[in-house]
């Protein structure tokens, strides 16, 4: 039996313990703002917190996660207040949305271990994590602007 906390809840899991956590997370509590991208751990569509640094639960087998406290962007605010969500918004950075939810939890993970970023620690955190519509410029001056830092020329 796998023990662990998701978005502050105390959970048991009895199935394969070589189960994606992305799976668990998606299909077994629909937490369903994790998306599934690549597979791989490549595109960043499934960033989660593991004891409030981001991974690719695609990758994070269930055996890994036991124990830890895991927070889905479900967690990351009950009211989508925490300041990059407001920040995403303030910025318009979604186009189709898709890679949203895994860019918000580096983003949070990035702020949390570094308050106010430089721009190339935003470019390097952030770049495991792929946007089609390219909406990088927005995601930079999100970040900077959920630090607090002044963005120049920003919407």
């Amino acid at each position: 039996m796998i023990q662990l906390t998701v978005n502050g809840q105390k959970r048991q899991f009895d199935g394969d313990p070589e189960m994606p956590l992305l799976w668990y997370l998606r299909e077994e509590l629909q937490y369903t703002g994790t998306k599934y991208g690549c597979g791989q751990g490549l595109c960043g569509a499934c960033t989660v917190h593991v004891n409030g640094k981001a991974v690719r639960s695609c990758q994070t087998l269930m055996s890994s996660a036991a124990g830890q406290s895991i927070t889905t962007i479900e967690g990351l605010s009950a009211t989508a207040s925490h300041p990059v969500q407001q920040a995403w918004r303030n910025h318009d950075v979604p186009q189709c949305g898709y890679c949203q939810s895994g860019q918000i939890m580096q983003a949070a993970a990035l702020l949390r271990e570094k308050p106010r970023p430089t721009d190339a620690e935003i470019d390097a955190a952030m770049k495991g994590n792929i946007c089609r519509c390219g909406t990088y410029q927005r995601i930079r001056a999100a970040i900077r602007d959920a630090s607090g830092q002044t963005v120049k020329g920003a919407r």
